[in-house]
C-alpha cells in the first residue's frame, strides 16, 4: 500500500521540522563552542555555507512529499 498525498505531507511536515531544530542546535554548537576561528572572513563563509545546506535534504523531503498520488 502507497502512502497517500496527505499522509506523505504530514510524516514529511514532522520530519522537515524536527531535522531543522537539530540542525540549527548543531549549526549554532558549532558556532558559539570555539571551533570557527576569529576571522571574520571564515566566520562568514560557515554562516552562509550552513545556512544553504539546509536546503539540499529538504529539496528531496519536499519533492517526496508533493508528489501526485497513483491512480
Amino acid at each position: 500500500m502507497r502512502l497517500g498525498i496527505r499522509t506523505r505531507k504530514l510524516i514529511g511536515t514532522i520530519v522537515l521540522l524536527t531535522f531543522l531544530v537539530l540542525y540549527s542546535f548543531l549549526v549554532m554548537t558549532i558556532a558559539v563552542s570555539g571551533h570557527l576561528p576569529e576571522n571574520g572572513l571564515v566566520q562568514f563563509l560557515y554562516y552562509i555555507t550552513a545556512g544553504v545546506i539546509w536546503a539540499f535534504p529538504a529539496k528531496y523531503l519536499i519533492t517526496w512529499m508533493v508528489r501526485p498520488d497513483e491512480a
